[in-house]
């Protein structure tokens, strides 16, 4: 139930953080803006190469609406997926190597002991110059010191974030940089999930109440 809403979400960091609407929103409140050709330049999704990180239901419905950019999937997963869910994307065993083929990011992996810091200082440098990533999985995944030094430089483009590390908390030393693009965990915020996600524990604990204590599908 959180598939869709949580997709739809990871494609709005990558476009905001690449077609600089933070920057954008700023300039067009102070209405001083002036249109030139090198105002504001970004970096276009169509055509280019999106590395996902974590190739589950969430990650498949990024690849299916990137694919509407025109864009080439890369992915990493535990597993690789069957063919049929694969649809064309590139697996990549080796994380490095996913990074090497990746101009955009898409992070939609699961949190934990394994995945924590997975984006750090070393794993960064795999990637080409000017990426642009986007977490709407765990916070915990990026190692901001790294990352926001990498920003700093221009390794990383930009950065896309619905998640952090000791939420509602944020390093504050991003709030300085303007190549960010930044919401407050909206992934599952849709009228439409929200109440699905509502039902869907009503239905568990009218099962366990009913003597049946096999939930239905876990929200994770």
């Amino acid at each position: 139930m959180l598939t869709d809403a949580t997709a739809d979400i990871s494609i709005l960091l990558l476009l905001g953080a690449s077609r600089r609407a933070y920057e954008g929103r700023k300039d067009a409140e102070t209405q001083k803006w002036k249109w030139s050709s090198d105002y504001l330049i970004g970096k276009q999704l169509t055509g280019k190469k999106l590395g996902i990180l974590g190739m589950g239901r969430i990650g498949r419905a990024v690849a299916k609406r990137a694919k509407g950019f025109d864009m080439k999937i890369h992915y990493h997963n535990r597993n690789r997926l069957k063919p049929e869910l694969e649809d064309g994307a590139k697996y990549h065993y080796d994380i490095n190597d996913l990074f090497k083929n990746s101009e955009f990011l898409s992070i939609n992996c699961p949190g934990s002991k394994d995945t924590e810091n997975l984006i750090n200082e070393q794993t960064i440098e795999n990637f080409p110059d000017g990426v642009v990533i986007a977490n709407a999985a765990r916070g915990e995944i990026i190692d901001d010191e790294a990352m926001i030094k990498a920003m700093k430089s221009g390794k990383v483009f930009a950065l896309g974030l619905d998640v952090y590390r000791g939420e509602p908390s944020i390093n504050t030393k991003y709030l300085e940089l303007q190549n960010l693009f930044l919401l407050p965990h909206l992934g599952s915020a849709t009228s439409r999930t929200r109440i699905a996600m509502g039902n869907r524990a009503i239905d568990n604990l009218d099962n366990f109440l009913n003597n049946n204590t096999e939930p239905k599908d876990k929200v994770n």
